[in-house]
């Protein structure tokens, strides 16, 4: 298959993590997340920023998920993406880091056999 230089600037990619219960335990729970595709430059400066402690996880999360699927509220209904929303949603413990290792991980391509 031929690359194509310009493809879309947006992409949906799954993203999981865990939460703890109780007994103990975690639950693997997921949604889709839709990113925005940055340049090589720009994600060589998200990690230098990350490197110097300029940003976080969750100024990088804010900067690349720009919409997504499958979060729902208490009543079960679909939250729709907005910024008072992701707010939110950075706000449950370890979620921005589990978005933005999705987002790099995504960037990586397939796993490769050793």
């Amino acid at each position: 298959m031929a690359f194509v230089l310009k493809q879309d600037d947006r992409f949906t990619w799954p993203i999981s993590f865990d939460v703890p219960v109780d007994g103990g335990r975690h639950q693997r729970q997921s949604f889709d997340g839709e990113f925005v595709r940055v340049s090589q430059s720009r994600l060589r400066e998200l990690g230098e920023a990350i490197q110097n402690d300029e940003m976080n996880d969750s100024d990088i999360a804010r900067q690349v998920l720009v919409g997504w699927s499958g979060i729902t509220d208490d009543e079960g209904e679909e939250v729709p993406f907005s910024k008072a929303a992701l707010d939110r949603l950075l706000d449950v413990p370890m979620l921005a880091t589990a978005i933005v290792t999705t987002y790099f991980k995504s960037l990586q391509g397939g796993k490769q056999k050793n």
